[in-house]
């Protein structure tokens, strides 16, 4: 039985109560499209975790739109949506950009009375944590810049008005080759210090990003007993150039193989053997799995680092194309989308919109953290869960059971942003 629900849909249930409650608004929401001879352009700028073609693809035989995605790393993107927000209708990232996002004036609000799932999204998004007893975690926990307040700010009172569409969110780790690396204990023995373990020294791979590496770094320094923080969420200046100082080091003495940018990246250098540890966001791991390379994404004893999706709207998105971006934010909570990414591990903000397109092997593994009945394939068709499998960490609500730090810009984030170039060049 579900955590989320008594009784969820039948397919049989799911299919015919979306027929006969979506007919008439499928009708209305194509209506334009079908009547005009072109079809109105979304332009989605954003990262390769969501900008997928197979979801482009579906989203636009779905709603009779056409949609342009542009993918970047995450400076360029946060560079060029606070620059050019006329360059994009809808921005897809990460809750860390959020902030600078808002203090530009690059988005506008979002109204949920707009958003036809809105009732359904679940307390991560709008409490922090998934059930009471749960740890909120260090930083900016997303219910925290959610809304936007009467004084323009953002906030945790909800007003209505919201920066940002909850949709897609995870825990990352670091994922590891078992046919190099032994196999740890989740929540045990597997540790963030293992990244900057000598044993691998050469064979250790870093995400590129200054908001996301600096936490996976820093948690392994004070994981190895190499440093503390008071907040580990909002490092001083000391602490920065204390960590900083650490990691130079490590990187003189060539312990880190390189840094990438994007998801393929990250699994050519597991599958190529040029690291056999790294930073790893979950379909690295399931493509890497599928390629026939042992990695696992640990459960580490510390916790986790959290995140969680952003879809956010252009200031400069108006009139039909603005109607777009609403009906493709609605159509991002009503199944399908959650159903595919949840085969790459990752989870939705409304999960039991999107069970009854998963079979109940797929919801037991991906979901409730139980073993996997059979062999169970990813988005690209091939095997990346193996019969008897469970994921690490277990359930959905063990690992938002288990939040270290959310992803967050920092206080001294310019700062940090120096110094992360710095080791970069170092």
């Amino acid at each position: 039985m579900s955590q989320f629900s008594s009784k969820p849909l039948s397919r049989r249930r799911f299919l015919n109560r979306s027929i006969k409650g979506a007919g008439l608004g499928v009708a209305a929401v194509n209506a334009p499209y079908i009547m005009s001879k072109e079809k109105t352009t979304l332009r989605i700028m954003g990262t390769h975790v969501t900008l997928q073609e197979e979801i482009r693809q579906q989203a636009m035989a779905d709603l009779g739109i056409k949609l342009v995605f542009e993918a970047r790393g995450e400076a360029e993107l946060v560079q060029k949506a606070t620059t050019r927000p006329d360059q994009f209708d809808l921005y897809e990232q990460w809750t860390d950009s959020i902030k600078t996002l808002w203090q530009a004036d690059a988005i506008q609000p979002i109204e949920t009375s707009r958003l036809r799932y809105w009732d359904e999204i679940n307390n991560i998004s709008k409490q922090g944590r998934i059930v009471p007893e749960a740890p909120i975690g260090l930083g900016d926990a997303p219910y925290k810049i959610l809304n936007i307040q009467e004084d323009g700010g953002l906030g945790a009172e909800h007003t209505g008005k919201i920066s940002f569409l909850p949709y897609v969110h995870n825990v990352d780790s670091f994922g590891y080759n078992t046919d190099v690396v032994p196999k740890g204990v989740p929540y045990e023995t597997e540790s963030w210090g293992w990244l900057l373990d000598e044993r691998w020294q050469g064979k250790v791979g870093v995400v590129n990003a200054p908001t996301i590496g600096i936490f996976d770094l820093a948690l392994a320094a004070e994981a190895k007993g190499l440093m503390t923080f008071a907040d580990i969420s909002n490092m001083t200046i000391a602490e920065l150039d204390k960590l900083f100082s650490i990691l130079i080091d490590f990187k003189k003495r060539n312990h880190f193989a390189g840094f990438w940018n994007t998801v393929p990246q990250s699994v050519d250098f597991m599958t190529s053997g040029r690291v056999v540890i790294e930073s790893m966001f979950s379909p690295g791991v399931s493509s890497a799995n599928g390629r026939g390379t042992p990695v696992t994404y640990a459960a580490p004893k510390e916790g986790y680092r959290a995140w969680h999706g952003v879809m956010c709207m252009s200031r400069e998105c108006k009139g039909e194309v603005r109607d777009a971006a609403y009906d493709y934010m609605n159509w991002w909570l009503s199944g399908w989308p959650g159903a595919f990414i949840a085969r790459q591990g990752y989870y939705i903000s409304n999960p039991e919109r999107s069970r009854p397109l998963l079979s109940q092997q797929e919801w037991d593994y991906w979901y409730d953290g139980k073993p996997a009945a059979t062999e169970l394939r990813g988005t690209d068709g091939k095997v990346s869960v193996a019969k008897g499998d469970i994921r690490t960490g277990g359930s959905y609500v063990n690992r938002f059971s288990n939040v270290a730090v959310w992803n967050t810009v920092m206080d001294n984030y310019d700062y940090s942003l120096q110094r992360w170039y710095e080791f970069l060049l170092a």
